[in-house]
């Protein structure tokens, strides 16, 4: 063989051997851990966790009802591509089958990648003694995110274990925030006197939060998936404001305004501000993530019940 062509198998032979290199020493993916989540106050807390090492992907539009949704095409091909599927739980999404449920069989997700973010929370049931009432909107209690934020750190742990450190440190930072908030709650609602202590929205959307700083709740519809804003629910929250006396009314972002301001020019109670109940605020707004959601209805609620 002349010199040519040892020199050439030679470069080849190189060549083939750098590429085997290249290969072995890349990873199969990314390196990222691909979420999907299915409403926006939970995709942020997967966020926070997660950091730069997790992908989400959002399901629920900012506007949209987390009850109910209609997935799409570009959300089930997301599903099928991710390592882990967030969501509430609590029937927020329907429950066993609702949805979300529907959504996670058609891509034959398996069940350990099913996470519950509220495994753990205490339920609590919109009509007493009648198992499939629970309230999913426990995480208006900063108490329960702490929960939801823990439950998301060891899931991440699990599927990508060299990052479990960052998880952690991550989810220790974001549950000491949320002690913070408790504490601030606690301080400005839960210390309140007992005339002040009564909150009346459109949705029992607040019945965690209410029970965690003893207020009296009143409310005109039980859940969005109801009917809302009929006769008898407004005049039966007429009733309750005119025999309770609340300082202030609060109307939730995401309804319809026109039943609140019915109870309120029929009791001459004003509606004090507006709160958030199932999704975060607007980019850019206040209460754009769960901590500024949750300092949000703090400060909006407190303020109306001192005034």
């Amino acid at each position: 063989m002349n010199t040519t062509w040892k020199i050439l198998l030679a470069s080849i032979s190189a060549l083939a051997l750098a590429g085997c290199g290249d290969s072995s020493s890349e990873p199969e993916t990314s390196g990222t851990v691909q979420a999907v989540s299915t409403f926006s106050i939970l995709t942020d807390i997967v966020e926070e966790i997660g950091g730069e090492h997790v992908e989400v992907y959002n399901l629920v539009p900012v506007g949209q009802d987390p009850h109910e949704y209609e997935s799409t095409p570009s959300d089930t091909k997301a599903l099928s591509d991710a390592d882990v599927f967030f969501v509430n739980g609590l029937n927020l999404e329907g429950g066993e089958q609702g949805w979300a449920a529907r959504m996670a069989n058609s891509v034959e997700m398996e069940e350990d990648r099913f996470v519950e973010t509220t495994n753990g929370v205490e339920p609590l049931y919109l009509t007493e003694g009648v198992v499939d009432s629970v309230n999913p909107h426990a995480f208006l209690d900063p108490n329960v995110g702490v929960i939801m934020a823990e439950n998301i750190a060891a899931t991440l742990v699990e599927i990508d274990p060299e990052n479990a450190q960052i998880y952690q440190d991550n989810a220790d930072a974001y549950v000491g925030e949320l002690t913070a908030m408790h504490e601030q709650y606690q301080q400005e609602i839960g210390d309140l006197e007992e005339d002040r202590r009564v909150l009346v929205t459109s949705e029992r959307a607040f019945q965690y939060m209410a029970a965690r700083y003893d207020l009296l709740e009143g409310y005109i519809w039980s859940v969005d998936t109801d009917d809302i804003g009929t006769p008898d629910q407004i005049i039966s929250t007429i009733d309750f404001v005119e025999e309770h006396q609340p300082p202030a009314l609060f109307l939730e972002s995401n309804v319809a305004s026109a039943p609140m301001e019915t109870v309120s020019e029929d009791t001459g109670v004003e509606i004090y501000a507006t709160v958030f109940s199932d999704e975060l605020a607007a980019e850019g707004e206040p209460g754009d993530t769960y901590l500024g959601l949750l300092e949000e209805n703090l400060t909006r609620i407190s303020e109306g019940l001192q005034q």
